[in-house]
């Protein structure tokens, strides 16, 4: 059976891999998917050998806590759960950051030339090495979920940057303070105190400042989540259903199939079914996207969660409880966020083995010392000179302050980015796929060409403005705006036909205007009237005399075909899906040079469109703004969606455009590249620094050339290196 397993404290693709290693490891277990961003595990297992405790142990081995996917817990336990039980980062961070200010300042102040009390200097160093132990320690204490989740991991075999982090930080807080031991154990026996280096201020510094990275990663992943509950929340409670000839209001999950439902103007349709009696127009934006309203009649199909714009009707259920279509994109999304994203960080990948090597290194290089005669205290030195300079504070923070930095020059031009993986993964896109309507489009419809039979183009659209002040038909609007301050004439006995048109006097003679089927029904003969693109409404009189036409499209955004232009200079894809006509997006097609486009599709469609292309191997991101877009966005390498649109369609997506300008997804994409590269070469520096340093601080030169590295300027060369990478990631809060 497959099962969701909510999980709590993972904070890098290491986290997901080792959970990934130690659930597999149970017998029983046929696969397992861990989504990092979701903080999701699908786990398909045997339950006749293993139980949901049994898989969650396991899990917490590493550190983390989980839960099974939707159980209920007692609200006084969730907040220690989501935590396990340590402060989060807020807190830590206000508790750090200032104690390392005062840190710094007492183990470095005198070498800078700052104004220190006597006390903290000269020949009170063991007093500074206490004060810097009394600063270190609740920096240590308020970051123990380092240690917790890095060394369980490391004792379950399935190390990860808290790992890295623990043992550095303990590195340099172990060896200060056995030194500080030696320094009063060495006055208390009447001898004099020798010079002493402490590394107190390193022990902090690496906790806080990684700190600092997970917070604000933490603070973006944590805007996610929410889509599912807002997609359930489109379901009406209830629904009028006719029993027995009686009007009765059922709950919609007890709504049966083939029940007769009772639909008002303004309701929500609850189930999927056919229209059995009258007629209406059907506001589908929440499946297709589309804003203009549908219009319905006998045996047409109505869709759930789509909403009853005019006249009452009755239906009969075709589809029901989870079969409807509501209830498969709410699965659709469920099932897309759980999967796994393909992120893989480099530093992750090494951390498997980085942290075996560097202690191997270290005890070797205290075995082999001592084996050529050298005294205990040498041997110790140079082992904790391997483990303080390789302390990987610079592999710790190489990611994470390259996407800080990033994602805060992004913001500044309206591109909020909801985890630091979409970066990572936006880099490697060959495929972008676009929603229309809201996306590359306005959204909302706007007059594009006024026919005439007679030439006169003002008054076809000044009768057009006159009859439609009364109706609420989307293009009404449409047709007003283009008329603006035009004087327009009085309409009497005005009359509206739910699917077809609107009718009414002007000065005492009868006007029409509608949709084709209208017209026809009307005997009035369209033939002569030149097609133009956009959806045409046609006017004519009672004289059976036709007057014209006004065509409304959806127009293109500005901005939207120099996007598109410049994704394709750039050597990728650009398709689009559409829940409108196969005719308009097969225009679009021609007009902004597309790869390839989709008319007439459904939430599924698109979300299997997206999956054909990453089965061809394609890196796919997703563009859309509606709630049909949602398990698209979801489904895709990275969803990002326009500001502007749902709430659904931004919580499901991994980037928001808050200023609707396609422009901002070229800019994003250059940009991750860039970020991308920025991490390579911190990643880079931190391995060369690495090469160089651990064969130093090993001794490895003493021998033949007396070059020995001590503790101390091992740990002023962790931190040079920590500066060199915080400073090349600083490059990207420039401007570009």
């Amino acid at each position: 059976m497959k099962k969701k397993f909510d999980i709590e404290g993972m904070t890098c693709s290491a986290c997901s891999a080792g959970v990934e290693r130690i659930v597999k490891k149970l017998d029983g277990v046929g696969s397992i998917d861990v989504n990092l961003v979701g903080k999701m595990a699908v786990v398909d297992f045997d339950d006749k050998k293993l139980t949901d405790e049994d898989i969650i142990g396991a899990i917490s081995k590493l550190g983390f806590t989980a839960k099974v996917h939707g159980e209920k817990e007692n609200t006084d336990l969730v907040e220690r759960r989501d935590q396990g039980g340590f402060p989060d980062e807020g807190l830590r961070l206000k508790v750090s950051i200032p104690l390392l200010i005062a840190l710094s300042y007492v183990a470095m102040g005198e070498m800078m030339g700052l104004p220190t009390p006597n006390f903290l200097k000269g020949d009170y160093i063991l007093v500074n090495a206490l004060v810097q132990l009394g600063l270190a320690s609740p920096i240590m204490y308020i970051n123990r979920k380092f240690f917790h989740v890095g060394l369980k991991a490391i004792w379950n075999k399935a190390p990860n940057m808290d790992s890295l982090v623990a043992i550095g930080s303990m590195a340099s807080f172990v060896y200060s303070f056995v030194v500080l031991l030696l320094g009063v154990y060495e006055l208390s026996s009447g001898g004099q105190l020798s010079e002493k280096h402490f590394y107190f201020d390193s022990a902090g510094m690496i906790l806080a400042l990684v700190t600092v990275g997970k917070y604000l990663e933490e603070k973006s992943k944590r805007r996610t989540g929410t889509a599912i509950e807002d997609l359930v929340n489109l379901r009406p409670g209830s629904a009028i259903c006719i029993r027995d000839g009686k009007e009765i209001e059922v709950p919609t999950e007890h709504i049966r199939l083939g029940e007769i439902i009772l639909i008002k103007p303004g309701e929500r349709i609850p189930v999927d079914g056919v229209l059995v009696d009258g007629s209406s127009s059907i506001d589908e934006s929440a499946l297709t996207g589309e804003s203009m309203p549908v219009e319905k009649g006998v045996g047409d199909k109505i869709l759930s969660a789509s909403v009853n714009k005019t006249g009452s009707f009755t239906m009969e259920a075709t589809k029901v409880g989870t079969d409807t279509t509501l209830s498969k994109i709410i699965e659709l999304v469920e099932n897309t966020a759980a999967g796994k994203a393909p992120i893989a960080r480099l530093a992750d990948r090494v951390a498997g083995v980085f942290v075996p090597i560097v202690l191997g290194i270290s005890l070797l290089t205290f075995i082999l010392w001592l084996a050529l005669g050298k005294d205990l205290s040498f041997a110790l030195s140079n082992a904790v000179s391997v483990l303080v300079i390789s302390c990987p504070c610079a592999l710790g923070l190489a990611t994470p302050l390259a996407i800080t930095a990033a994602t805060g020059n992004l913001a500044k031009t309206g591109v909020l980015i909801k985890s630091a993986e979409v970066l990572e993964v936006l880099h490697e896109v060959d495929s972008v796929v676009l929603d229309k309507t809201g996306t590359i489009t306005v959204g909302k419809p706007s007059v594009s060409e006024i026919v005439s039979v007679d030439g006169d183009e003002e008054e076809v659209l000044r009768l057009a403005a006159s009859l439609e002040k009364r109706s609420e038909h989307p293009l009404a609007e449409a047709v007003l705006n283009r008329a603006g301050n035009m004087t327009l004439y009085d309409v009497e006995d005005f009359n509206s036909k739910t699917g077809r048109g609107i009718s009414g006097k002007i000065n005492g003679e009868t006007y029409y205007g509608g949709n084709r089927a209208y017209m026809e029904e009307l005997s009035f003969d369209i033939s002569n009237i030149e097609e133009h693109e956009g959806s045409p409404m046609y006017f004519a009189n009672g004289e059976d005399r036709l007057i014209g036409a006004i065509y409304a499209v959806d127009e293109i955004k500005e901005g939207s075909a120099g996007a598109i232009k410049d994704l394709r200079n750039m050597g990728i894809e650009v398709h689009m899906i559409t829940g409108d006509s196969k005719k308009n997006a097969e225009a679009l097609k021609e007009k902004l040079a597309l790869s390839s486009v989709m008319g007439e599709a459904m939430p599924a469609d698109k979300e299997k469109e997206v999956r054909t292309l990453q089965e061809e191997g394609k890196k796919v991101l997703m563009v859309g703004d509606g709630i049909n877009d949602s398990p698209a966005l979801t489904r895709a390498d990275v969803g990002m969606a326009i500001g502007d649109g749902t709430d659904i369609a931004i919580e499901s997506a991994d980037i928001v455009l808050m200023k609707p300008n396609l422009k901002n997804i070229v800019h994003t994409i250059k940009f991750s590249k860039k970020t991308i590269r920025n991490i390579k070469q911190n990643l880079f520096w931190a391995f060369f620094y690495n090469t160089i340093g651990i064969p130093l601080a090993a001794g490895l030169f003493y021998t033949n050339f007396g070059i020995r590295l001590t503790p101390m300027f091992g740990a002023l060369a962790m931190s040079l290196s920590s500066i060199f990478v915080s400073l090349n990631a600083l490059r990207l809060t420039r401007r570009s």
